[in-house]
């Protein structure tokens, strides 16, 4: 496993890290769910990843339990704030009431007397940006949190972010968390660019396109009946016939590299300095085994113009 520095920082995280979105806590059993996570550790993985909403809390705690028996020094884990987390009207958002109360209650849920890694999990129109990275900078000045992030904010939010705390000499974004992978690419344009100006490293999530991306999908009438997109609507919207063309082409590129077209993918993903770790889920341990051959894989010049060229 190879390691890169998180943004300007000089925390340094598992090219490939362990997601727990809709997994932990949710569809997966959870024996496969814990022996994933071991697996991950064993291989090198140092980077954990989960947050209160997936599964209403259960997949922080499935993570807390099963990383408990590792020492606590020796992986990065990360929790997000601002779904929604109950009826009332301050269940959610960004406010300094909601992100402290549940900070507590993930550091609850997870064991953990910290997170390395606290996540804004969207951007919130309706509290002040001061009050945010305000409560933010508590955690931190507290050491419950030792760096903070956020997800899906674009370059405006985030200059913005950047500035309040500049100005307020608060603690500064080190991390965004966006989606990226050969079939969305709109991370390059504004947001990458930013964070090499200003030293936000990505974190990114959906590098294998839910799954499209490993191959194991032939057509769109014929999914296979353990797959996520033969459970999950919302997956199977995201499979096209026009899509799984282009997975076949580059399945090809992949055979002649000897490599997986998963491991293409992710690979293709790691060739940006700026992202520090591909997150990745995973419902049993072979594609936790099977993701992280794809660390240190260096991509050719040709081969990333032709896989340019594949995906138009």
């Amino acid at each position: 496993m190879k390691y890169r520095k998180l943004g300007g920082t000089g925390l340094k995280v598992s090219e490939i890290s362990l997601g727990s979105w809709l997994t932990y806590g949710g569809y997966v059993e959870r024996e496969n769910a814990v022996k994933a996570i071991e697996t991950a550790y064993g291989l090198g993985i140092n980077f954990f990843d989960t947050a209160n909403v997936y599964e209403r809390g259960a997949a922080e705690k499935l993570l807390g339990e099963t990383l408990r028996g590792f020492p606590r020094d020796s992986y990065v884990l990360a929790t997000k704030v601002y779904g929604v987390m109950g009826e009332g009207p301050n269940d959610r958002g960004l406010s300094r009431k909601h992100i402290t109360e549940q900070c507590h209650a993930s550091l609850k849920r997870l064991g953990a007397d910290y997170v390395d890694l606290y996540y804004c999990h969207r951007f919130d129109p309706d509290t002040p940006l001061e009050e945010t990275l305000r409560a933010l900078d508590d955690l931190v000045r507290q050491g419950k949190v030792l760096y903070v992030g956020v997800s899906e904010w674009t370059a405006a939010q985030m200059t913005e972010a950047l500035a309040v705390a500049d100005r307020y000499l608060l603690d500064r974004i080190v991390v965004n968390q966006p989606i990226y992978n050969m079939f969305n690419r709109y991370i390059e344009k504004e947001i990458i660019p930013l964070g090499q100006r200003s030293g936000i490293g990505q974190v990114v999530f959906s590098p294998l396109a839910q799954g499209l991306l490993t191959g194991k999908y032939s057509s769109v009438g014929d999914l296979p009946p353990d797959s996520r997109a033969a459970k999950l609507e919302g997956m199977r919207k995201n499979i096209t016939e026009e899509k799984l063309t282009k997975v076949q082409e580059l399945a090809a590129v992949a055979g002649e590299l000897d490599i997986s077209v998963g491991n293409l993918a992710l690979a293709w993903v790691l060739r940006q300095e700026n992202v520090a770790s591909a997150l990745v889920g995973a419902s049993r341990p072979g594609q936790v085994e099977e993701n992280v051959r794809a660390s240190g894989i260096v991509l050719p010049e040709d081969v990333l113009t032709r896989i340019d060229a594949i995906l138009g």
